[in-house]
């Protein structure tokens, strides 16, 4: 069942929430909705947490039209929002953008956040790799979609680049995809997804110092949007206060392995809470 939660000013995020046991939050990437961890929640609530995916502000349910900017700080804000409303603390599940913002939150509200998980993120400044360009074919194509999204604001360029992102589809994609290409022609949907296309990770980047809870940075090794998915990771964990960082790899996975590899991240992310966050 979705519910809903007013943030201040008026919009509201929508979310659903699942199972018994620690809170664990879920926030999807851009252009997506919470429906994309629908692989994911039953196993953890099989696990024994208490499941919460949101749909991040301006996509799936949530208010449309409302938002100034949708930034990893904004997001961050939400995520800690929603939080203090179901009774933290929570670990946060943040893929891509909400990787950062999962960052961002356990850096301004360590009473909230006990842990972060960030599945392929976007949590420092880019850097383009003009050789993993030449060399690198699956970075090079991705590179090019994400850049004919943002210039001709196209759905199709979009679907274009998750295409590539899912090196290996669930039995389902057809059928999400189409819902969620959808949702994307609904008015003022586009509009909010090149929101987060206009936003910087450099305010995720800036609080990687300052978090105090462990971390997991999970990433696919065919992960389109880094020339060296691995390295990207390692540099993330290398910012953090040392000791609390880790990474996983997994092999063949693309920018959505919670969706094309539901069952590892699921044991990735339950041995981490229990072995890091909760000990």
């Amino acid at each position: 069942m979705t519910e809903f939660l007013d943030i201040t000013g008026g919009p509201r995020i929508a979310y659903d929430v699942a199972g018994e046991g620690p809170l664990v939050v879920l926030s999807h990437g851009i252009g997506d909705r919470r429906q994309a961890f629908r692989f994911l929640v039953p196993e953890l609530v099989r696990a024994g947490f208490r499941v919460a995916a949101a749909d991040m502000r301006g996509h799936g349910e949530s208010s449309e039209g409302d938002w100034k900017s949708i930034s990893r700080t904004d997001v961050a804000g939400d995520l800690v929002a929603l939080i203090s409303h179901l009774g933290g603390p929570a670990v946060i599940v943040g893929h891509s953008l909400s990787g950062g913002a999962a960052t961002i939150a356990a850096a301004t509200a360590p009473d909230l956040v006990s842990g972060v998980v960030e599945i392929g993120p976007f949590t420092r400044k880019v850097q383009y790799s003009l050789g993993g360009i030449v060399r690198v074919r699956r970075y090079r194509r991705g590179t090019l979609y994400l850049t004919g999204v943002m210039m001709l604001h196209s759905p199709t360029m979009w679907m274009r680049y998750l295409d590539l992102a899912y090196p290996e589809k669930p039995d389902d994609y057809a059928v999400y995809m189409a819902a969620l290409r959808a949702k994307l022609s609904e008015p003022g949907r586009m509009a909010e997804f090149l929101k987060t296309m206009k936003s910087s990770p450099a305010d995720a980047g800036a609080a990687l110092p300052r978090i105090s809870c462990p971390a997991l940075v999970i990433m696919g090794t065919e992960d389109p949007d880094w020339a060296d998915p691995q390295a990207e990771a390692e540099g993330i964990v290398a910012a953090l206060p040392a000791g609390l960082g880790a990474v996983a790899m997994i092999k063949g996975g693309g920018h959505y392995v919670h969706a094309q590899c539901p069952d590892e991240v699921a044991v990735l992310t339950t041995s981490f809470i229990r072995n890091r966050v909760l000990a």
